[in-house]
């Protein structure tokens, strides 16, 4: 597996590997409706948890196949119900504003019930708890699976070991997201804000409604892993 080197990407390279992600994949209509579900109800638990069971259940077939495409929603539902106060904050956050020794426990605490929330049967996929947290905050959570972990160096070799992996593929994020910003910067003469948001127009321009830089470079290391 060839590896990606944050400092070695500027915003070309993620809005071409974003295009080259819309070109290729269509499956993203799910990420649409599932979007849709948890922008729309929320906060409202059996809302939220049929928008993150669809799109899992049509992501992660491969997982869930080895239990006839069953996931346990009453389990997400009281996940959801228990960590209420903790998501919303989560919500309005993103990547920039993370901090592994402010955030780590947390998050390590999120992604380990997760793990055992969206497991089948005694499969645990932290692929899965990526793409349900992203879904719950999007501009804070990457997504990554198995390839994208492993271009990053972030690869877990046991799900006892996923949440630290998430958590130093969530800092390798941040450092990506703000070199994305920077080039930008750099490039168009204008401030961070004034970048994050042309870089997502640009990237949204087919879409209801605007990704998350966070979905963007997930597109982007999709493209560049799998294509």
């Amino acid at each position: 597996m060839k590896k990606i080197n944050a400092n070695d990407i500027d915003y070309m390279d993620i809005l071409q590997g974003a295009q080259k992600y819309v070109e290729e994949e269509k499956r993203d209509s799910m990420y649409k409706v599932a979007t849709f579900l948890v922008y729309h109800f929320w906060y409202r638990p059996s809302d939220i948890a049929d928008g993150i069971g669809v799109l899992l259940l049509v992501w992660n077939q491969a997982h869930y196949r080895y239990c006839n495409f069953a996931l346990d929603f009453e389990g997400l539902e009281r996940f959801l119900k228990n960590n209420e106060k903790a998501l919303k904050e989560l919500r309005h956050r993103d990547i920039s504003g993370f901090n592994s020794s402010n955030d780590g426990n947390l998050i390590r605490r999120l992604f380990d019930d997760l793990l055992d929330v969206l497991k089948c049967g005694e499969r645990r996929s932290p692929v899965a708890v990526s793409k349900a947290l992203h879904l719950l905050a999007p501009d804070f959570f990457p997504i990554w699976d198995n390839d994208i972990s492993k271009a990053y160096g972030c690869y877990w070799y046991d799900s006892d070991l996923a949440s630290e992996k998430y958590l130093e593929f969530m800092a390798k994020m941040k450092t990506l997201s703000e070199r994305i910003a920077a080039t930008y910067m750099t490039e168009e003469k204008v401030d961070k804000q004034a970048a994050v948001a042309a870089i997502r127009k640009e990237a949204s321009r087919n879409m209801p409604f605007m990704k998350s830089l966070l979905k963007i470079i997930d597109e982007y290391n999709y493209a560049k892993t799998k294509y």
